[in-house]
C-alpha cells in the first residue's frame, strides 16, 4: 500500500516530515505493509499537509494532517480510505483540480519527483526524444508556432529568442534558466523544481540541443534550499541515465547542466543582472543592446528563460505546436500557472488556459478572503505590479487584456488584500522596496525610489499636497522612462494605481495645503 506525503516546502513548513515519520513508525509497530512516497504538492496549499492513501477507487485525501493525529487516523481506517472528518474524498475528483488544465504541472503531486523511471512512465523524455530526431531549426519553429511566451513577466515570444541564438555563430552557446523567483506571492517555480524537476531538465536539454548550446545553468535563489537539493539530485540521476552529458540519450549530442545559487538579490531576477552574478560579479544590470541572445553569458549567445517557460517545452515537443496553440486566449497561448496568495481562503496553484477572469480566480478558486472581510484590492504581477479593484473582476487573465487595464500579468502571482489594508503604506512600501533592492546602476531607480518614499510621506502628512502630488507624478514618469531595467521602471505601477484607486488612504484633501 502506498501513502503519499508531500515533500514540497509549503507542506514541510506545516509538519509534513513529522507526519511521514509518524506513518512509517506506526506502520512498523503494527506490521503494516505501507510505503510512504514523498510526492510534490497538489497545489491546494490550504489543505497541507495533505496525505493521500492509494485505494482501488483512487487516491483518497486527508487534509491538514498533524503528526499527533496520525495514530488516531490509522486506527479509524485512514489506510483503508475511510470517510473521516479529515477526508476530502478522491483527490483527482476535487473541484479545485478538475476545473484546471494542468500541462506544465501535469505530474506535480502525482509521482515521486526523484524517480526517473516513474517520470518516463508518465510521458517524460518523449519531447526530448522527438527533438533529437529533428533539426534545431525545426525545433525552434515548433516552439515559435506554439505561441509560447516568456512566463517570467515580459511575455516575449520564446521562439524568437531561440531563433536569434540558433542563427548566431559562436564557439560556445549557453542555456540559462532564471529560477530567482523573488516576487511576493509567487511560488510556481519552486513547486515545479521540488515536485517535478526532470521536466525542467528535459526542457533545458531540448533548448540546448535546438540551438547548439552544450552548457546550461539553473540560477536558483538561495532561499530555496529544498529546490536546490531537488535539482542537484535530479541532474545527477539524469546524467547517470544518459539524459545529460556527452551523449544525450545515445544521440551523440552533448548537453551539461549545473545549478548555481544566488546570493539573495532581488534584482538578479533581471536577466542581465543574473548573468553578471553567474559570472561571479556583483549583480548589476547591463545596458541593452547588446541583447543576451547575442552577447550573453561570458559574452556568448545565450537563451534565458524562466522555469515555467522551459518546463512547457517538453509538452510542446511531445504533442506538437498545434496542441499548445489550441489553448489560451487571443495572443496569450497555452496555459498560465496562477499563484493565489495573500489574504485568501484557498491559496495555491491554479494552472488553466489564459482567459479565465480575475473574479473567477479570486472568488471561484480562492473562495474570497481568509478573514471573511470584503476584498479591497488585488496586486497582480509581484511587488512591482499594479493594484486593481473589484471592478476588474471581469478582466480576462491574459497579457493584452490586463495591459489594457494598466496592469501586468508578470509571473502570474496574485496577492489579495481585504479592506483593512492601508494603500498609502503599500505605495510607500513599493518605493522603499525599490530603494533597498536597486542595484544602484542607474540614477532614476537608485535616487528616484528614495525621493519617492519622502514625497509619499509628505503627501500623507498633508504637507503641500498639490505640489507633492505633482512632484510624485513627475518622479514616477522619470523612473518609468529613464530606468535601465524593470526594477525602477515598474515601481511607479503600484504607486500610481494605489493613488488612483484609494486617494482617501493618502489623506488627500481638496486643494491640499
Amino acid at each position: 500500500m502506498k501513502v503519499f506525503v508531500p515533500c514540497d516546502s509549503a507542506a514541510l513548513s506545516v509538519g509534513a516530515d513529522s507526519v511521514a515519520r509518524a506513518i512509517e513508525e506506526i506502520a512498523t509497530v503494527k506490521g503494516l505493509d505501507v510505503t510512504v512516497v514523498r510526492n510534490g504538492s497538489r497545489g491546494m496549499l490550504w489543505l497541507e499537509p495533505l496525505v493521500e492513501v492509494e485505494t482501488s477507487a483512487g487516491r483518497v485525501g486527508y487534509a491538514n494532517v498533524s503528526a499527533n493525529a496520525v495514530a488516531t487516523l490509522i486506527d479509524s481506517g485512514m489506510l483503508e480510505g475511510a470517510q473521516l472528518p479529515a477526508s476530502i474524498g478522491i483527490v483527482d475528483n476535487h473541484e479545485w483540480l478538475t476545473r484546471q488544465n494542468r500541462v506544465t504541472f501535469a505530474r506535480v503531486g502525482i509521482s515521486d519527483p526523484q524517480c526517473i523511471t516513474e517520470y518516463e512512465s508518465l510521458g517524460g523524455w518523449a519531447g526530448l526524444r522527438k527533438a533529437l530526431t529533428m533539426t534545431g531549426e525545426d525545433v525552434v519553429a515548433d516552439v515559435t508556432d506554439s505561441g509560447l511566451r516568456g512566463r517570467g513577466g515580459a511575455g516575449f515570444p520564446a521562439g524568437i529568442k531561440w531563433k536569434t541564438v540558433v542563427n548566431a555563430t559562436a564557439d560556445q552557446k549557453y542555456v540559462c534558466c532564471n529560477a530567482d523567483e523573488g516576487d511576493s506571492g509567487t511560488f510556481a517555480d519552486r513547486m515545479l523544481m521540488e515536485g517535478d524537476p526532470f521536466t525542467l531538465i528535459e526542457g533545458m536539454t531540448i533548448a540546448g540541443i535546438a540551438v547548439g548550446a552544450t552548457r546550461g545553468f539553473i540560477y536558483i535563489r538561495s532561499e530555496y534550499p529544498h529546490a536546490i537539493t531537488a535539482m542537484n539530485t535530479a541532474i545527477a540521476k539524469a546524467q547517470e541515465k544518459g539524459f545529460l552529458g556527452d551523449n544525450v540519450d545515445g544521440s551523440g549530442k552533448e548537453f551539461h547542466l549545473d545549478v548555481r545559487v544566488g546570493a539573495g538579490s532581488y534584482v538578479c531576477g533581471e536577466e542581465t543582472a543574473m548573468l553578471e552574478s553567474l559570472e561571479g560579479k556583483r549583480g548589476t544590470v547591463r545596458p541593452k543592446p547588446p541583447i543576451p541572445a547575442l552577447v550573453g553569458l561570458f559574452g556568448k549567445p545565450t537563451i534565458i528563460n524562466n522555469v515555467m517557460t522551459l518546463a512547457a517545452v517538453p509538452m510542446i515537443m511531445a504533442q506538437g505546436a498545434a496542441a499548445y496553440q489550441a489553448l489560451g486566449h487571443e495572443k496569450s497561448r497555452g496555459t498560465q500557472v496562477f499563484q493565489l496568495a495573500g489574504n485568501i481562503k484557498q491559496g495555491g496553484i491554479v494552472e488553466i488556459d489564459f482567459g479565465i477572469t480575475l473574479g473567477d480566480l479570486i472568488d471561484g478558486f480562492g473562495a474570497g478572503t481568509h478573514t471573511g472581510k470584503p476584498i479591497k484590492t488585488v496586486q497582480i504581477g509581484g511587488p512591482l505590479g499594479a493594484y486593481v479593484g473589484t471592478e476588474a473582476w471581469p478582466t480576462p487573465m491574459a497579457y493584452e487584456s490586463l495591459a489594457a487595464t494598466g496592469a501586468m500579468l508578470g509571473h502570474g502571482g496574485i496577492v489579495v488584500f481585504d479592506d483593512s489594508v492601508n494603500m498609502a503604506a503599500q505605495a510607500r512600501f513599493a518605493m522603499e522596496f525599490c530603494a533597498e533592492e536597486s542595484c544602484g546602476k542607474c540614477t532614476p531607480c537608485r535616487i528616484g525610489s528614495t525621493r519617492g518614499v519622502e514625497v509619499i510621506d509628505r503627501i500623507v502628512a498633508g504637507d503641500e499636497q498639490s505640489k507633492n502630488l505633482e512632484l510624485l507624478e513627475d518622479l514616477c514618469e522619470v523612473m518609468t522612462d529613464g530606468s535601465l531595467c524593470a526594477m525602477g521602471g515598474l515601481t511607479p505601477l503600484p504607486v500610481r494605481s494605489a493613488l488612483k484607486l484609494f486617494p482617501a488612504d493618502f489623506n488627500i484633501v481638496s486643494g491640499g495645503k
